[in-house]
């Protein structure tokens, strides 16, 4: 399994690392050229919902079809949560009838409800451990 974690870099400020190499700057939404942790949430979402849909959507456009997925959703301050993310896929379906084009949203949708990860886990809740340990 991939480890990753943070390492404070600064007040607010984090690099979060994966055992793979991969590398993301986190902090506060003042700071320049950083993430905050819920657009990384939020990216997570987008990503997955596209990676969920890969497959099905190369199977109907092609391999190099263009696709972005936006994502939204602001936060409720007063509970500190996201009530409610609003993902879009944007994709060229000119060269589809209006049967392929209902088709290809419903496996789409089907292929992220079936397999996004952190949609799932979005709509379901998981349970969450947190300790505070000594370290070097």
């Amino acid at each position: 399994m991939t480890q990753l974690w943070v390492e404070r870099t600064g007040t607010r400020r984090y690099t979060g690392h994966s055992s793979r190499g991969a590398q993301v700057l986190i902090g506060s939404e003042d700071v320049q050229g950083v993430f905050t942790p819920g657009e990384l949430l939020k990216i997570a979402l987008a990503a997955c919902s596209g990676m969920a849909s890969d497959a099905p959507l190369a199977r109907r456009l092609g391999e190099d079809y263009p696709a972005t997925v936006r994502v939204a959703g602001a936060a409720d301050r007063d509970q500190e949560r996201y009530p409610r993310l609003t993902e879009e896929l944007e994709l060229d379906l000119s060269g589809l009838s209006d049967a392929e084009r209902d088709r290809l949203r419903t496996v789409v949708e089907r292929a992220i409800d079936a397999s996004c990860t952190v949609g799932r886990t979005l709509t379901s809740g998981t349970a969450i451990s947190f300790e505070v340990t000594e370290g070097g």
